[in-house]
């Protein structure tokens, strides 16, 4: 049975706790998808990847997309990357349709795919010259943000003399350039040895807590979605529908030691609940 303390519903603010401008901001979502279907052509017909999705994500929130593979997962961080027009419904970023790619958003991959070629700065910089960004701004920004990472160091390293993790750390530092004000993660994490990934965990807690980006992180893992994120949206098989949401209340700033505990274990098992035998959830 779970814990009243590790997963329930966020309370509301009562009346006069906010100011009428932060009540506002609060108000709109970072993250909007009401009623998203896409459906694929495919030679015999159509192939529905994700339908009727609706979510709500709130500024500063971390909220983690969990399901097997091939549920559409990728397929809705296509959409709010603006790379993708669904089939039907809206997605909106900060109240605004989604229309096409987007300043206020940042993406990080699975794959960092950095250009070999150029140090761990100047793949750090690339947002900003294609951005047209003022270059003596950007380059203090990705010197902060290298910083941040860890890897002030290694500025002048090539990728191919970093650890896969380092490099996927060169990968937030980038997706964070521009200073988006939402950052979407596509399963970062999933190319990394595990005691790599639970490093890496560690950190992306450290750098959300000092940015207070938005994050919506798509994973097919159980425990890295309950160590990192304040809510889980639990998708269905293909094609993709929200099954189950799961406030996440597990205390922050969270350590490896809490996968040990009562809470994170009876969280994982209720997840893995939700799945059938051979769903690909780790």
């Amino acid at each position: 049975m779970m814990s009243a303390s590790s997963i329930a519903v966020a309370p509301r603010a009562g009346r006069g706790q906010l100011s009428d401008d932060v009540a506002r901001a609060i108000a709109v979502p970072s993250i909007r998808l009401a009623g998203v279907s896409v459906e694929y052509a495919i030679p015999r017909g159509t192939l529905r990847a994700v339908e009727g999705i609706d979510l709500a994500v709130r500024p500063g929130e971390f909220v983690a997309v969990l399901g097997p593979s091939g549920c559409g997962k990728s397929t809705l961080l296509r959409v709010l990357c603006g790379l993708l027009k669904p089939s039907a419904g809206r997605a909106e970023i900060a109240g605004m349709a989604v229309t096409g790619p987007r300043r206020d958003v940042g993406v990080v991959f699975q794959d960092p795919t950095l250009l070999p070629w150029k140090t761990v700065r100047e793949n750090a910089c690339l947002p900003g010259r294609i951005m047209k960004l003022d270059r003596a701004s950007y380059q203090q920004r990705a010197e902060e943000l290298l910083a941040l990472v860890g890897l002030g160091a290694f500025a002048d390293y090539l990728p191919g003399q970093l650890s896969g993790g380092m490099r996927q750390r060169v990968g937030i530092a980038r997706g964070l350039l521009h200073d988006p004000a939402v950052l979407l993660m596509d399963e970062p994490f999933g190319a990394l040895d595990a005691m790599t990934r639970e490093q890496m965990n560690l950190e992306l807690q450290r750098v959300w807590a000092a940015t207070g980006k938005t994050i919506l992180f798509i994973t097919h893992s159980i425990p890295e979605a309950v160590f990192l994120a304040d809510r889980i949206i639990v998708l269905s098989s293909r094609p993709g529908r929200i099954v189950e949401t799961i406030s996440n209340r597990l205390p922050r700033p969270r350590t490896i030691d809490v996968m040990a505990t009562a809470d994170f274990g009876a969280q994982t098992k209720r997840l893995r609940n939700l799945f059938r035998v051979g769903g690909n959830i780790e």
